[in-house]
């Protein structure tokens, strides 16, 4: 039995491109010395021009998609791959978002890997990622996207890295300018996560990955929760929510917390208990209060991550204009007073 042959049935398998039950059938087989190749022509009906792309691309793992040059993987997700990739015709470097094999096979997933292209493709900000538009190369699909130079904030905090608060700050404040964008436009992003944000060699922000947007007021289904167990809102983490952009300022605000902290607000044992405690318990951090930390950032991230939706930020000019001005340094923030959008005071009677 080839040991070589083994591994790739198994790659095709975790690719997608073999059901497990196949593979079971034909592991007998290969233990008496047949052809892999040969058994997946013969009893799988495969042609001989797939088995040899699979086995030129491992399954896919170093695709080809006619017209581009595929120079290197950037990133895997669940759903999809990206690619670095010079397209032949302009010469024009790209990023490429290559469906995976299960989720072509899913309508559902498919579907929404279509709208994101389109949507993608209809956006145009400074902050989003553009799109180029959705392709499809025999069975597989694939995004064209810009390509972005850079990191996501999840790679820089995953390096050990905080980000010191008027770094933080900025970066929200791009984010939530994005965020104001796409909110005139009718949508909602639902997973905004540093996972989401990349900051390109030059430090701009750029927001990734909208396969959860949603237009406003859309609802889920009651039994179910769309995005990142750990940045969703309360509302979002009891199911069924509506789309709706104070859930976006919550999400923003955890990652906001995430940035200067260095770990999730809420933490719990699996994703049940983190759902529990967004819903159940109050924001509780001795490093806010032990770090140098301005009260400005302080009340920002206790106004995003508030339980009620009522009691956030009830726009993103709001937002924006709390940030910009903390960030210019004109005025601050009274947090002596009462309920609701606080008194602000000039620079001059500042209280600490």
């Amino acid at each position: 039995m080839s040991q070589a042959d083994v591994q790739f049935l198994a790659l095709l398998v975790h690719r997608g491109h073999l059901d497990r039950a196949h593979a079971e059938v034909l592991l007998p087989h290969l233990k008496e010395g047949e052809s892999l190749d040969e058994l997946l022509v013969e009893h799988v009906g495969w042609s001989q021009e797939k088995t040899a792309k699979l086995r030129r691309t491992r399954a896919g793992e170093e695709p080809e998609i006619p017209g581009f040059e595929v120079l290197g993987r950037l990133g895997v997700g669940g759903t999809a791959d990206v690619f670095r990739a010079r397209e032949k015709k302009s010469g024009r470097a790209v990023a490429l978002k290559i469906l995976n094999p299960k989720s072509t096979k899913n309508a559902k997933e498919l579907k929404g890997f279509v709208a994101e292209a389109k949507l993608l493709q209809s956006l145009e900000h400074p902050g989003l990622v553009k799109g180029y538009g959705v392709a499809k190369s025999g069975n597989t699909y694939f995004n064209r996207l810009e390509l972005i130079e850079g990191r996501t904030l999840l790679e820089i905090l995953d390096e050990g890295q905080s980000l010191e608060e008027p770094i933080a700050l900025r970066v929200v404040l791009e984010v939530a300018e994005v965020l104001e964008y796409m909110a005139a436009n009718d949508l909602v992003h639902r997973d905004v996560k540093p996972g989401n944000i990349m900051l390109d060699q030059n430090g701009r922000v750029k927001l990734i990955d909208l396969g959860f947007c949603a237009a406003q007021d859309e609802r889920g289904a009651e039994d179910s929760t769309v995005g990142t167990v750990q940045y969703l809102s309360p509302e979002q983490a009891q199911g069924g929510a509506c789309a709706d952009f104070r859930s976006d300022i919550y999400s923003l605000g955890v990652t906001l917390f995430q940035l200067v902290v260095g770990r999730l607000p809420f933490e719990g044992s699996d994703d049940q208990d983190v759902l529990r405690m967004q819903v159940m318990e109050s924001l509780s951090s001795p490093e806010l209060k032990s770090r140098d930390l301005s009260p400005h950032l302080h009340y920002f991230i206790e106004k995003m991550m508030a339980k009620e939706a009522e009691l956030r930020y009830q726009s993103w000019a709001e937002l924006i204009q709390d940030i910009k001005e903390q960030n210019e340094g004109k005025q601050s923030l009274d947090f002596t007073a009462a309920a609701g959008r606080p008194k602000r005071t000039s620079v001059s009677r500042r209280r600490f």
